[in-house]
């Protein structure tokens, strides 16, 4: 397919700025595959449109995900946690500001960083950097890997477990910088933009889709008799990168670390085999498993590094139901979306997402895709 084929005009006022009062609150779409439908609104116990008091339809909310599922149906989840990777500090001498984003740690022993840099251009082998007003948090510049891309060694005499607690403490949410240009990042979002099963540490955005799952939720599947599988997949910045290439063959996505367990395979292919439902939250989740699936689509361990990137068409192996955000236009987000759900299907469903007014982002409203 053709990168053109994703564009469409998204309304500045529809991209999300905040996160809904409470995670589950936020609206749900829900599109089925084979009778190419899509359904927006809450209905009663006779399948008829719920109405409000004005008489407007009542549009559906997270928690009707819920309505969809039955006991043995097994729910696969991405426990990535995102670490406070965006700091802001000033260049030695000149005292101009510089935003450094944390990529990952390359040497523990040696302080050593993979980050970006911005404005790049004002950063150049050896120089230093100062991030606190006592000046004790200080990094040094020692390599160019791109052209943002910098390797700092930061110059903090401590005990590992000490210097992450203190550059962390530094750091803030790394929200996409569709919500830092709008409005700066606060000490809430640093909660808010945590999934609340996140386990392993390793991630520089968050698995949007898994935000959208509140405790009381999760205990009402978990009461529902919906089983939990938890991958790991190191969520990085590679999707917020412009595609520079009409055909999408040509396009190369970033790595990204990734782990799928033992029992993981376990708890998804025991599903499969009895007949149930795979629900893949969010597109990192599936990418993980479409990495890590047999030719028998049944899902292997793995552990290493993914790079795939998925657009229609495509053939799905290990997960037949997903949730998904909306995303922006010509993102690889809207891409996989539009490999799952169908991209006529999608396409349509962005389209009356526009015309009636849902949100878009991390922060945003939900898709479920059915295979019904």
């Amino acid at each position: 397919m053709k990168l053109s084929q994703f564009k469409f005009k998204l309304p500045e006022e529809l991209i999300a700025l905040n996160p809904p009062y409470h995670r589950d609150e936020c609206r749900l779409m829900v599109l089925h595959r084979k009778s190419q439908t899509i359904d927006m609104y809450k209905k009663d116990e006779n399948g008829e449109t719920l109405k409000d008091e004005e008489g407007n339809p009542v549009f559906m909310d997270f928690r009707n995900v819920l309505d969809y599922f039955d006991e043995g149906d097994t729910f696969v989840f991405n426990d990535t946690k995102v670490f406070p990777a965006r700091l802001y500090g000033t260049k030695e001498k000149t005292d101009a500001k510089i935003e450094v984003f944390l990529l990952r740690e390359l040497n523990e022993d040696m302080r050593l960083w993979d980050v970006l840099v911005e404005p790049a251009r004002k950063i150049r082998i050896g120089n230093k950097l100062f991030f606190d007003d006592s000046g004790t948090m200080v990094a040094e510049v020692i390599d160019n890997t791109t052209s943002r891309g910098r390797t700092l060694r930061f110059l903090y005499d401590c005990p590992h477990d000490e210097f992450k607690r203190e550059l962390y403490a530094l750091g803030e949410a790394p929200l996409p910088h569709y919500i830092v240009d709008r409005r700066a990042a606060t000490e809430e979002d640093l909660t808010d933009f945590q999934c609340i099963f996140a386990k392993n540490e390793g991630a520089v955005t968050a698995p949007a889709s898994g935000l959208h799952f509140s405790r009381e939720m999760l205990k009402r599947m978990e009461i529902k008799g919906i089983d939990f599988a938890y991958i790991t997949l190191h969520c990085a910045l590679g999707n917020f990168h412009d595609i520079e290439v009409e055909d999408l063959t040509k396009h190369k996505m970033d790595s990204e670390q990734m782990f799928v367990t033992k029992e993981a395979c376990e708890i998804v292919n025991n599903a499969k085999r009895n007949g149930h439902h795979i629900c893949a939250v969010g597109t990192s989740v599936v990418k993980a498993t479409e990495t890590a699936v047999g030719t028998d689509k049944l899902l292997k361990e793995y552990e290493g590094w993914t790079n795939k990137f998925i657009f229609p068409p495509y053939e799905f192996g290990v997960a037949d139901t997903m949730i998904a955000n909306f995303y922006h236009p010509l993102s690889t987000l809207l891409m996989e979306t539009a490999a799952f759900g169908g991209y006529d299907l999608v396409m349509d469903a962005y389209d009356k997402a526009v015309k009636h007014g849902y949100h878009f982002g991390c922060y945003g409203d939900a898709m479920l895709i059915l295979d019904d």
